[in-house]
């Protein structure tokens, strides 16, 4: 059985804080922790060139910046116990392709993982990712950023085999059939989900998918909130807040609001320039000033950690890869923050959100 090379760091924290610079009370903290990242997009990079998930890399030709962030042995020397790995769409493929296109792709994003059992476990709920976290494996959610993967017709949700995708992201950085993307420039401004936006996310609902609602204009975000059943809670997983960054991307506290009052959670992502900081990289600081307004505003249940690693994002000088996060709780500690609190951002909000809608 082939097994991923990397240190184990639980093997000497004293010596991660070091090279860290930081205390063996945050690396411990880290270690003893649920971390689990709302959005990983390295997927993209093997589709594109080939880059190898199992291989640990370097920092690549740009020093971490838009790819060469993660891989699997990183995810593991780091403690990372789970992510949601996502394959986002190709929105120039036509409707027709890409449903097939999603399932090949799926079908390899699959494989890859459980080519490393020892490692990796693809899980589909809660219970499934504590089984593996219980055997020592990173616990391997799958997502698609880009709802217009199945928007071909009402029953391409269909498609997707025995609750293999855990959530959708309505609509990506182009709008859609679906609905409105909240880039600038996007074609029907002022518009918010269509007739088959809605309907779309009430499928998901059904299906007990997530909606995700990160990367949809204002319009669009309360249209979903208006379809979609109170009952389960809904998920923004990579996004900015606007309280601390007025930005496109990033959500406001209206917003923040209405995913906390269905008992969602809200992942803080690490590109920079969304986070109010230098384009080329700023400081792990950020990401704490984005989880801080969050908590402040609808309380420490509803913050996670969504980096949107390797999806061409420049993230932190301090925070490049999953070996820095310690960094983020030696921050969060600073902050007076308890232990409680801080394991609820690292990945207890997720685990709650997720049993709540699967169990």
């Amino acid at each position: 059985m082939r097994r991923l090379a990397y240190r184990d760091r639980a093997a000497d924290p004293a010596g991660w804080a070091r090279e860290l610079g930081i205390s063996r009370e945050a690396v411990e903290l880290h270690l003893a922790s649920d971390v689990i990242d709302l959005h990983v997009d390295s997927f993209i990079w093997n589709r594109i060139f080939r880059y190898d998930l199992r291989r640990r890399h370097g920092r690549g030709l740009f020093g971490a910046r838009f790819y060469s962030q993660v891989d699997l042995p990183r995810i593991r020397e780091a403690a990372v116990t789970g992510a949601t790995w996502v394959i986002t769409t190709n929105p120039w493929r036509s409707r027709e392709r890409r449903p097939d296109v999603f399932l090949e792709n799926l079908r390899r994003l699959q494989g890859i993982l459980e080519s490393v059992p020892g490692d990796v476990a693809v899980v589909r709920n809660a219970a499934e990712y504590r089984a593996a976290r219980s055997q020592g494996r990173h616990g391997a959610f799958l997502g698609i950023q880009g709802g217009n993967a199945l928007d071909r017709d009402a029953d391409a949700l269909d498609l997707i085999p025995d609750d293999l995708v855990l959530r959708v992201t309505v609509v990506h950085l182009s709008s859609s059939s679906l609905g409105t993307t909240s880039a600038p420039g996007a074609a029907r401004r002022g518009a918010g989900l269509t007739r088959a936006g809605r309907e779309f996310v009430e499928r998901l609902d059904a299906k007990r998918i997530f909606v995700d609602l990160a990367h949809i204009n204002r319009e669009g975000f309360f249209d979903a909130v208006e379809v979609h059943d109170a009952s389960l809670p809904l998920l923004v997983t990579h996004t900015g807040v606007s309280g601390v960054t007025p930005h496109w991307r990033n959500l406001d506290d209206e917003q923040l609001r209405a995913v906390a009052d269905t008992g969602g959670t809200i992942g803080v992502m690490y590109q920079s320039s969304f986070l109010g900081e230098p384009a080329w990289g700023g400081r792990a600081e950020a990401v704490l000033r984005h989880l801080a307004h969050i908590v402040e505003t609808v309380g420490e249940d509803h913050a996670s950690l969504g980096s949107d690693w390797d999806g061409a994002i420049v993230p932190p000088r301090d925070l490049a890869t999953p070996l820095d996060l310690p960094r983020l709780v030696e921050g969060m500690l600073r902050r007076g923050w308890s232990a409680e609190r801080i394991r609820k951002i690292l990945g207890g909000n997720f685990l709650r959100v997720v049993g709540d809608l699967r169990g």
